[in-house]
């Protein structure tokens, strides 16, 4: 479990495919020290475990999951990523609970400089995802815990802070580039309990959640 909070951002050292697989090496600021093999590190919002350790790098095994639901795949070297250890119980929860398992991607559709912000709207490549975005509720692009401006029936906006530009890739974002897009996880539970059902014994339906922002 994640943040969204970013803590370094990394250069890719590279990515070697083997058949539908990989192995992907980041160098990263994060101490090393405290980095464990089998630790979870949030890579561009993908959760992946470390299988190697070095003084200034990490190694991941990416499977063909992975590979096929994200834009890992086309990571090379010299780019950069969003990078985020797992989540302590002790930790403050600042930003939402992200999982690392990406739903779709997203094109940057547009960007514009608002006052000291920069707008970004995005077009999702899967738009039935759109379900699960309500305004002011959260999404993590490329791992990066955002509040959701307003929603398209096939994309949504965001509003990027100065802190956020400084503290992670998305500033580098152009139209037509391609990001990483996990939803909110509390609507997906809920539509899966409600799936099928035309009201809960509570009177709670999907229309009524679905009116005051749940879904």
């Amino acid at each position: 479990m994640f943040t969204g909070l970013i803590e370094d951002v990394g250069s890719v050292v590279s990515l070697v495919r083997s058949g539908q697989s990989g192995k992907l090496t980041v160098a990263t600021a994060l101490p090393s020290a405290e980095i464990r093999l089998g630790d979870s590190v949030a890579v561009n919002g993908v959760c992946l475990t470390v299988t190697r350790r070095e003084a200034a790098g990490l190694t991941f095994d990416v499977s063909p999951e992975s590979l096929e639901r994200s834009t890992l795949a086309a990571l090379k070297g010299g780019d950069r990523v969003n990078l985020e250890r797992a989540l302590r119980l002790s930790d403050r929860l600042g930003g939402h609970m992200v999982t690392g398992h990406v739903d779709c991607i997203a094109r940057v559709d547009s960007r514009r400089e608002q006052a000291n912000a920069v707008v970004f709207t995005f077009a999702l490549l899967d738009p039935a995802k759109a379900r699960y975005l309500v305004p002011k509720g959260s999404v993590a692009v490329d791992g990066i815990s955002l509040t959701v401006n307003d929603v398209t029936p096939a994309g949504f906006s965001v509003t990027i802070i100065p802190h956020t530009a400084a503290m992670t890739t998305l500033t580098l974002g152009k139209p037509g580039e391609r990001v990483n897009i996990e939803t909110d996880i509390i609507g997906k539970y809920v539509e899966r309990l409600l799936g099928g059902r035309e009201a809960s014994p509570s009177g709670v339906t999907p229309e009524l959640l679905a009116r005051n922002g749940f879904m």
